[in-house]
């Protein structure tokens, strides 16, 4: 892409407005609390203090926002203690140039490294330098910049306390993670019935996951329905997919193909009705046609073999769906419902599964971060190179608006700071949106100051009604956002005294400047997706691959095995995807030339990992018992498969095709001795085999694409709907 086509789509996603949900109660509390902060500090302590403390309330109440599954008071207080110390810090360095950009650089530093711990850290942080830029600016002697760090801190404190005595619906955002993950099933469900093949993200599953991870203060207080049904629609989806596959299932047209139809749609509408459930808080309401419809004995009599297997297994999860969201199971069912959360099917030895995930609590997470950020100081890495960048464009913008003589130049490196991510599109996007934004706030404030010269009081007024207006709009777009939070500095800044005189020109022309020290700096010190996409494609093949071989191996040893390696290699093979799609998806929008991988190879070779991915699930939804009769020849096709894809992933990086001789020769050596002693093998009744055996060759001809696609040469028989997350 060029950079004029860039620009274009990056100033497009950054101006988008987009339908949400709103939250009303939730932005009413934030603003109830930012507007008694204000009034607490006007009466005791004057506007000038009142405006410092409302930036720790108003920003608390903004990291409430964020999607993190911390408890929302911890958020709070975190935020204001984290700006507490920064601003009490502006402050001690604020008099002495040097020392202050000295502080600027280091502080922003960090803020830009604390990406390595997530979005909800790196956003909190920017927003600490930011609004330390602005708080530093309001007049005070050293003496009393502790009042004013107590003051902040008091606002998220205050935010902390409302959301405690004035919940707005308690494990809301769990409770939508589980309702969405078990909505995608019933929609995989449906779409089934009609492409076998029909692709499944398994992204809300790994939402749904990430909410589940509780501190053990959660763990006692999480509502039973939370505790099992996701865990049960991780076993659910290899079951749904086996049930349809043609190739290792019902045929393509028959009578078996319309039971399976019929299961799909039951396994559908319960699905569905369970995530209402869980989403409200209601009991489960089941349509008398699915229950008939999982009930019915004809399921017995048309299937056979594996189908009929996945069928039994179906109703069976189904039924676990309905007990654990209805809340009201036994503590066997609950306990069983837990041990689902952590493994698809319980260890082969009988090894009791955690309780729950374990999220640690706040204190335990600080060495976590501590380590995250080291990792990160590295050549290369992304979180660094914005690091620097940030820093170098806070320190620079802050210097250019103190020679401007335009005065608070504080807007610049504001601006930049509140805009920059370590992602191209989102800095450029939100580069125009905060220009655009500020246009629009500063010139309905500078407007209703001119008309109405508010006082102290009527500042105060307008400065809540700007954030609540912000609280309840800040989902639908930045720009919308930025609007409302600048016209909110104009109006918290008058309130503490500062001189309404400075023109919307003034500010607009300090705004622009510091986006444009963003945009800049990227394009100086870029850290581009484009040249990383064959790594990312490498890493989805490695775990794949050790996916597919693991799933593999249990059919060589049932009794000696247990399922702790799959599932754990399930997991690594849906975070490399998402990790593949993610960084492909940025790469579409970098002005950069393509590094050795086209558009279409990408396209290809995709679609096959999808289907390696595909297949091991098949393989995964009929794993064997531990009294199953083993079958040898698949720990050598499991070794090689390990081999294999690690050696192919290292191809891909050194931008070789990958060769699987190696798979190839284990499968022909099985297929020849299964030919030479055919008789013996169905003597001993191993029923697994044929199965186990016509997966392998599937997930042979996967790879197979895979090389083809990469080398430039497609299947020609792909079907555009064959791809199948994982």
């Amino acid at each position: 892409m060029s950079w004029l086509r860039a620009l274009k789509a990056t100033a497009r996603s950054g101006l988008s407005i987009e339908r949400r949900r709103l939250e009303p109660l939730i932005a009413i509390r934030g603003a109830a609390g930012l507007a008694l902060v204000i009034g607490i500090s006007l009466v005791f302590f004057g506007p000038v203090v009142a405006a410092s403390s409302a930036f720790g309330a108003f920003q608390a109440a903004i990291a409430t926002f964020q999607r993190s599954w911390r408890p929302r008071p911890v958020l709070a207080l975190v935020s204001g203690a984290s700006l507490a110390v920064s601003t009490f810090l502006g402050y001690l360095t604020g008099s002495r140039l040097p020392l202050f950009l000295a502080l600027l650089v280091l502080w922003t530093f960090v803020a830009g490294l604390s990406w390595a711990a997530g979005p909800t850290a790196g956003i909190i942080a920017a927003s600490n330098v930011a609004i330390m830029l602005v708080t530093v600016t309001l007049p005070t002697s050293v003496a009393n910049s502790a009042v004013h760090a107590a003051m902040i801190l008091f606002g998220g404190l205050v935010q902390a306390v409302l959301i405690v005595l004035f919940p707005v619906r308690r494990w809301g955002a769990q409770r939508d993670a589980l309702a969405d993950a078990l909505a995608a099933e019933a929609d995989y469900a449906r779409r089934l019935r009609h492409d076998p093949l029909a692709p499944f993200d398994p992204v809300p599953l790994m939402t749904a996951r990430n909410a589940a991870a509780v501190t053990p203060r959660q763990a006692r207080r999480r509502p039973p329905e939370l505790r099992g049904p996701r865990g049960v629609a991780e076993r659910i989806r290899p079951v749904l997919a086996s049930l349809a596959d043609p190739s290792l299932g019902v045929p393509s047209e028959g009578p078996e193909r319309e039971r399976v139809r019929e299961l799909l749609a039951a396994a559908g509408s319960v699905l569905d009705s369970a995530a209402r459930a869980i989403r409200h808080g209601d009991p489960v309401e089941l349509a008398p046609s699915a229950v008939a419809a999982l009930k019915t004995p004809d399921t017995g009599t048309l299937l056979t073999g594996p189908p009929r297997r996945a069928a039994g297994r179906l109703g069976v999860l189904l039924s676990d769906v309905i007990e654990t969201a209805e809340g009201e199971g036994t503590k066997e069912q609950e306990t069983r419902a837990e041990q689902a959360a952590e493994a698809i099917k319980a260890p082969a030895d009988g090894t009791p599964a955690a309780p729950h995930r374990r999220r640690p609590t706040l204190l335990r997470m600080v060495p976590v971060v501590l380590k995250a950020m080291r990792a990160e100081l590295r050549p290369g890495s992304p979180i660094l190179r914005h690091a620097v960048r940030v820093s170098a464009v806070a320190a620079g913008g802050y210097l250019i608006g103190t020679v401007l003589p335009f005065g608070h130049g504080y807007w610049a490196p504001m601006a930049a700071v509140m805009v920059m991510r370590p992602e191209f599109s989102q800095t450029y996007g939100r580069s125009v949106a905060r220009f655009g934004g500020t246009i629009v706030g500063v010139s309905l404030a500078t407007a209703i100051v001119e008309t109405a010269s508010p006082g102290v009081t009527t500042a105060a007024v307008l400065s809540v009604l700007c954030a609540l207006s912000m609280y309840l709009l800040m989902r639908t777009g930045y720009v919308v956002g930025q609007a409302c939070v600048s016209a909110y500095v104009v109006f918290l800044l008058g309130m503490a005294g500062d001189n309404w005189s400075q023109t919307v020109f003034e500010r607009v022309v300090l705004t622009l400047v510091g986006g444009l020290l963003a945009m800049i700096s990227y394009a100086l010190y870029p850290a581009w997706e484009t040249p990383r996409l064959r790594g990312r494609l490498g890493d989805w093949l490695k775990a794949d691959g050790r996916y597919a071989a693991s799933v593999v191996d249990q059919y060589a040893e049932p009794a000696a095995r247990g399922h702790d390696d799959v599932r754990t290699a399930l997991l690594d093979t849906r975070e490399a995807r998402v990790a593949w799609q993610e960084a492909l998806a940025t790469a579409q929008h970098e002005p950069v030339r393509n590094r050795g991988l086209s558009r279409a190879a990408a396209d290809d070779t995709q679609h096959a990992l999808a289907q390696l991915g595909r297949v091991a699930m098949l393989l995964e939804a009929h794993l064997p018992g531990g009294g199953a009769t083993p079958v040898p020849d698949a720990a050598r096709l499991a070794e090689a498969l390990r081999r294999a894809t690690e050696q192919g992933a290292k191809a891909v990086r050194e931008r070789r095709v990958p060769d699987w001789t190696e798979v190839r020769e284990a499968l022909a050596e099985w297929d020849a001795r299964q030919r030479a002693d055919e008789e013996g093998r169905h003597a001993d009744g191993g029923e697994a085999d044929p199965f186990v055996r016509e997966g392998a060759h599937l997930l042979l001809e996967a790879l197979e694409e895979f090389s083809r696609g990469l080398d430039g040469k497609p299947d020609p028989s792909r079907s555009p709907s064959g791809e199948q997350a994982v």
